[in-house]
């Protein structure tokens, strides 16, 4: 059984730590020596390009950690270190319950550290049962938030998993998401001519104009049942009186479906270019992908894996599709077979983020059970 005062005490001092993206010393090297301290293997040395550590020298490498086993195969089980702003300053409020929610000036922290404490736990519980297992890989990633950029700069050389669980998702206790979408964000610069709005207006060619008649032939929301398009903000003109002569539009496309993405993204850029140059105006336009859709197949063995240990642990499993991305994304592409798997947090990247610590309990024993099931390995990542 998952010990509920060592989940809750972690839990207290995993949020005590500021860890803002890009700023996780505290709490990665307080997770590194906890690593060390259960038996594992750990390396921060030559998990992390260093173009990355010099550009943030206040992050953290990844920490990779290996638990060797005597069971078949080879698991991958991660979480990230860092959250998002408003994070620093966080401090818990815990009520008779067990509900748990930060004072409401900070997010809480519970994404990701319900993740890393359910993984923390679970090694704990195998240390003390001295249950057998597959030899175990752990990753604790840095700044997933920002289009899990720690993940995009990992040494995947060290990896050897067959399968893995990302636990980063909400919803309850025995959710797991087998399908994530592609991240795009584009950005279009507009230049047109400025010139005195009331003097010499035909002087002037309105970027702010061209930019707006092409935007109102953009189809944004829910475009369909697997993508999704956003206008995130537009930017541009210097004074009431001068005609605006440079706009910057960005936005985001969001698609289970990865070339999908990538038509609706050209699509946008065609709408843009017929507008701007029938307005006169120059265009720049450029789109960058940031993680690519998966799909695993509810047949594959990492997901049957999932059921069989919800099962053991008398939880009820549910499989869903995700709109978040996670760094199941990056190791997919990697060819590691992983679901993002629900660990107890709601109302994330919000000031009322909240747990209940009966979900990082179950989360914990859940995670237990995925770690010692005896099962086999095959996998497939459609």
């Amino acid at each position: 059984m998952a010990n509920e005062k060592r989940i809750t005490d972690l839990f207290l001092k995993l949020v005590s730590f500021d860890s803002e993206s890009y700023h996780e010393q505290e709490i990665g090297s307080y997770l590194t020596a906890k690593l060390k301290a259960l038996g594992l293997q750990v390396d921060i040395r030559h998990t992390t390009e260093k173009a990355y550590l010099k550009s943030h020298p206040d992050s953290y490498p990844n920490i990779y950690a290996c638990l060797k086993g005597t069971l078949p195969g080879t698991i991958l089980f991660s979480a990230h270190l860092d959250t998002v702003s408003p994070g620093q300053g966080k401090k818990a409020r815990i009520t008779r319950d067990g509900f748990i929610t930060s004072e409401g000036d900070t997010v809480l922290g519970a994404d990701d550290i319900s993740g890393l404490v359910a993984i923390i736990e679970a090694l704990s519980m195998i240390r003390e049962s001295k249950a057998q297992h597959p030899d175990l890989e752990i990753l604790f990633t840095v700044s997933e938030e920002p289009f899990c950029e720690g993940s995009h700069y990992f040494n995947y050389d060290l990896l050897h998993a067959d399968i893995g669980y990302v636990l980063d998702l909400t919803g309850e206790i025995g959710t797991a998401a087998l399908r994530a979408p592609a991240i795009l964000t584009f950005k279009a610069v507009v230049c047109g001519k400025a010139s005195h709005a009331g003097f010499a207006p035909e002087e002037g060619i309105n970027a702010l104009k061209a930019a707006a008649d092409a935007i109102t032939h953009i189809k944004t929301g829910r475009i369909d049942s697997h993508t999704t398009v956003n206008i995130g903000t537009i930017v541009g003109g210097t004074a009431n009186n001068i005609v605006p002569d440079l706009v910057t539009l960005t936005g985001e496309i969001r698609s289970t479906d990865h070339e999908r993405a990538l038509m609706k993204a050209r699509e946008i850029g065609k709408i843009l270019t017929d507008y701007t140059v029938k307005s006169k105006v120059e265009l720049k336009y450029d789109v960058t992908e940031h993680i690519k859709a998966y799909q695993i197949s509810p047949k594959d063995a990492v997901t049957e894996r999932f059921k069989r240990a919800c099962r053991k642990a008398s939880i009820r499993e549910a499989t869903v599709t995700t709109f978040g991305g996670s760094d199941a994304n990056r190791f997919n592409e990697a060819g590691i077979a992983t679901i993002v798997t629900a660990c107890g947090m709601e109302r994330v990247h919000s000031t009322g983020e909240y747990t209940y610590i009966k979900d990082l309990v179950r989360s914990a024993e859940l995670t237990f059970q995925l770690m010692t099931i005896q099962d086999s390995f095959k996998t497939s990542i459609e």
